[in-house]
Parts: C-alpha cells; structure tokens; sequence
C-alpha cells in the first residue's frame, strides 16, 4: 500500500470516527456523559452477562416454549424471563420515578380477589347461566350491595336454577363453585382470568384471536371492566393503594405520577351506596399515601419512597359540555389538594375515540381558567398510541404538543414525524413509554422493531413505565426494564428491557441509569423535592453498581 493511499484511509478513519462520535452524542447517554470506575466495571459485567444468557438460557429448550428466541411474546417467554441472572440483577435497580401506570390496572389480580373475599357486602353475578360451555366467555360482574340487599338465597352462582343477574355473595360464589368447573380454585381462575391477559391466554387471545390493535383493546377494555367493581369501593380502595405503593418500592420504584380515571363522579361506599365523591377519593389516598411513609420511616427506609401523585384523567369519549364540567371538578380538587393534583389528561383507545382537536376549545378554556384562578395543572396528554400515519389518533401528536403537554403518554408514531421530534428535543418534552403493553396491544410484534432506540438515539428524554401492569403480569418495572436480544448472537428479545440492554450494542447499563434518572428530572415535583429524590436515587444506584461489581 503507498503512503499516499495510507494517508487517505487514515483521513477517511478520521471522518468515520468524527461522524460515529457525533451521531452518538444526540444519545441521551452520549459519550460524554461520565462514568465512574465502578459503572463502567458493571456495565461490562452486564454485558457479558446477556452474551452469556443468549446461549445458556435462551438457545436451550423451555416446556410449552417450542421454539424460543430473542423477540418473542411477553406473555409466553415470561417464565424464561424469570430464570435468568440479569433479570434477578435488575429486580435490584432503583428505578426512579413510574411516570405512565393507570392506578386501576397497577396490583397484582390475586391479591384484587383477596380483597373481594374478605368484604362481605361485595357481590357477583353473570348475565347468563354458567357452565362448561360458557365459563370461559362469561365475564363477572362485581358490585358493593347495602345490607338490606344482601341475598340469603341458597341459589349459588353454577346452580343450574341461577337466574341471570341475580346477585351471590363473592365469598358464597367461591365456596359452592361446581366441582366439575373447578371448585374454589375453578372460580379463581375464572376471575382472575376475566382481569388480565394472562400467559395461558398468550397463544389463543393475544396473538392469534385477538391478532390487532382494535381487537385485543376489546379483551382489554373488558379487564377494567371486571376489576372496577372490586377496587371503587372505599374499604378496598384504601388497601389498594397501600399495595400499589408497597409494590412500587419494592421494585425500585421512589415516586409515581398515577393516572386516576374520574370519569365516575362516585365510588362506592361502606354502606353499600355509590355516594362517596371525588374529594373523598383524594383524602383516603393522601391518608394511605402519609400511612405508607409513616410505615418506611419507622423501618429506616424513608429514602426508598419520596412520594405519589396524580393525574386527572377522563375518558376520551365524553362530550365538550362534559369535559368543561371535569376541568372545573379538577380545578377544585387542585385548589383543596395542590400537593397530589399533578396533571391533566384524557385517555382511552385513540383509534376508535374522539381524537384531541374535539376537545381543543375546551382545553384551551381550562387552560385560561388556570391562569384566572393562578393554579397550573400541566396538560400530560396521551397522543401517538397507533400504527396510524396521518390518522386522527396519530395527529394527536401535533394537537398535544400545541397544548404545551409536558409529557407524551406513549407517543408510538412519534417517530414518523422528524419535526416533532425535533420539538420535543428542543422543549425537553419527555415521551412515556410503555414496552411491554405495546407489545401485548398489538403495536409491535417484538422489541426489535420497537422505536424506543429511535427516539433515544435521538436524543428526546424517555422514562420507561408500565402502562397496566395488573392486566400483562408485568408488575412494577423490572420487566420493562428487562430485554434479552444481542442481534448479533442469535436474537432473543424478551419483555423490552430495553432495547436498549439487549439490542444495541451501543447501549448498556449507563443507559439505563439515564432513564431512570429523566424519569425523576421530568416528574412534576418542585424543584427541592426534585433534588432530594434525585440525590437519594444517586446513593442507591451507587449501591447497586457496587453489588454488581462486587
């Protein structure tokens, strides 16, 4: 080779690394950020770790799992999930801040029944009678009844005489569960089954049946519809929330920003009566929410959970003269409970409901309102959960972000949109995403084509959030924060972790340390607390890199 050549190749190798390196430091973990002696240790180690994995787990064979492989579905390679190192080592992670969880669909179903059994004013019915052939398209009906009708009838729910809507006793409805549909345990499955889309249903429902976006929202939707009844009645909300909080830390999780849905104006009460507002929701989460940290203190943990949140939320289908009303009640339970009203938003299936530009004049009068009374309830919108490109549920995106939302809730389509990504760079508009419900609602069919690596690749600030994890078995964040894929070792995807853990070999632990910090850097709380949050999460994620190393 000439030296002439030589020079030009050497120059050439000078401008290949100057382009790498400068489309590298859009990243969010560009390659400027620093990182200790310790972080890069364990970000080795994780490293090898998932190289490992891809042929000591998942190129070896898994019962009922034919064929396993780097992007398959959540809800059939959960278990091989569970049997691996680097999800035990993540189920360690301070997470942050849980920025995107719908507080309806955020406790684990079992511990929903639990909570049924025990309340004796909670009743069930079925709108047909049940049997073999009807258990499993049947959906349970659960309400809070007053005393006075309470049913003492020795007809039980598989009573072949059971007429349809007639009201038993949860408690009764388990213990005489015909034996030839399982008993107890038969009940429990059924139930349980009726709120989330669980593994046994992964081939059947989620993936082949129930194959696109608008038909699995179907089998979704009906999930809230079975667990509302449970969790809207006082003595259960209250336990519900504890163990949303409790769960939470134990996940790693410091703050949330939960979305409520108030759609309802009354929960039920004690008494059996829908009669409990709004502000009475808020009181018994702030008195659960003050119980939870008086509990972490006394055991030394104060610094595990900074606090919670919440997100005003109604359903995308309610009319403007409607909307006008729910701005008003969230402006008043603002101005009685500033320190949980964090934001506003409007949620439900963008596809089928009405997009964000029905609802613009109303949003922009809410927004003068605020200015009027000197409150600020930042619009935190969901926009861009579609496969769409044009649509209505897709140009949500334009309409959230000239609202001045301070965060997207999910944003899939983001990316065909170069401009609006460019905006949320520059206004620092943080996307929530939602790995494993994309997968599970049909927006992607892995994580390989998932656009979480275009839109941090990009530069826009990410947190990582569950969505509903109650409903896909995916509780908390250690899931979402899991992904098993090296592209170039035969590809094994799994829940999301993270495109970023498994399927870019740009990506590694420092990213991971990047969205769990944003998570807390983009959270509505005071600058003060911000700080203190971030510096407690500082000191626990230094712990974790040092028990990873060690």
């Amino acid at each position: 080779m000439s030296s002439p050549k030589f020079a030009d190749f050497a120059h050439y190798k000078q401008e290949r690394a100057a382009l790498i390196n400068h489309d590298r430091s859009l990243r969010r973990d560009n390659p400027e950020s620093k990182v200790s002696p310790s972080e890069a240790k364990a970000d080795a180690i994780i490293r090898q770790l998932r190289l490992s994995e891809n042929n000591s787990v998942w190129a070896t064979e898994h019962e009922g799992v034919p064929h396993p492989f780097p992007g398959m579905e959540f809800l059939t390679g959960r278990n091989i999930i569970l049997k691996t190192k680097l999800f035990e080592i993540l189920a360690k992670m301070p997470k942050g801040a849980l920025l995107h969880a719908h507080l309806d669909a955020t406790v684990n179903a079992e511990f929903v029944l639990k909570l049924a059994l025990e309340q004796p004013a909670l009743h069930v019915r079925t709108a047909e009678p049940i049997s073999a052939v009807t258990l499993s398209g049947l959906l349970p009906e659960f309400r809070a009844l007053p005393k006075e009708l309470f049913t003492n009838s020795e007809i039980t729910l598989t009573d072949p005489s059971y007429i349809p809507g007639t009201w038993v006793s949860v408690k009764k409805a388990r213990d005489t569960f015909d034996s030839a549909l399982g008993g107890p345990d038969g009940f429990d499955k059924w139930v349980i089954g009726a709120m989330t889309i669980n593994p046994s249903e992964g081939q059947s429902i989620t993936y082949q049946t129930h194959n696109t976006v608008n038909k699995i929202w179907e089998k979704f939707t009906s999930t809230f519809t079975v667990s509302t009844g449970i969790i809207r009645f006082v003595p259960i909300w209250e336990k519900y929330i504890y163990e949303f909080f409790r769960s939470s830390v134990e996940d790693g999780v410091s703050y949330v920003e939960v979305r409520i849905n108030f759609h309802p104006k009354y929960m039920f009460g004690e008494d059996g009566q829908e009669n409990v507002p709004h502000r009475v929701w808020l009181q018994i989460f702030d008195a659960t929410l003050n119980r939870f940290k008086a509990d972490l203190k006394q055991q030394g943990r104060a610094d595990e959970f900074i606090g919670a949140r919440i997100i005003y939320s109604t359903l995308r289908y309610i009319s403007v003269e409607d909307l006008d009303s729910t701005c008003e009640d969230c402006i008043t339970l603002k101005q009685e409970f500033p320190h949980l009203i964090a934001g506003f938003d409007l949620v439900g299936p963008e596809n089928v409901l009405k997009p964000l530009i029905y609802y613009a004049e109303s949003l922009l009068r809410f927004r003068e309102r605020q200015k009027e009374l000197g409150i600020d309830i930042p619009f935190i919108l969901h926009a861009g959960e579609t496969l769409g490109d044009g649509t209505e549920a897709d140009v949500n995106l334009y309409d959230a972000i000239l609202l001045g939302t301070l965060r997207i809730g999910h944003g899939f389509s983001l990316v065909k949109h170069p401009k609006l990504m460019e905006m949320c760079r520059e206004r620092n508009i943080l996307i929530e995403v939602c790995p494993i419900s994309y997968e599970i609602l049909r927006l992607t069919s892995s994580m390989l084509m998932h656009p979480l690596p275009i839109l941090m690749n990009n530069g826009l600030p990410v947190a990582l959030c569950s969505d509903d994890p109650a409903m896909f078995g995916n509780m908390g964040l250690s899931f979402d924060f899991y992904q098993v894929n090296d592209p170039l070792h035969s590809p094994i995807l799994l829940t999301y972790f993270l495109q970023v853990l498994v399927a870019s070999e740009v990506t590694g632990l420092i990213a991971l340390r990047e969205l769990a910090r944003d998570s807390l850097l983009h959270s509505t709380l005071e600058d003060t607390e911000k700080q203190r949050a971030i510096a407690a999460w500082e000191k626990r994620w230094e712990d974790f890199v040092e028990s990873i190393v060690s």
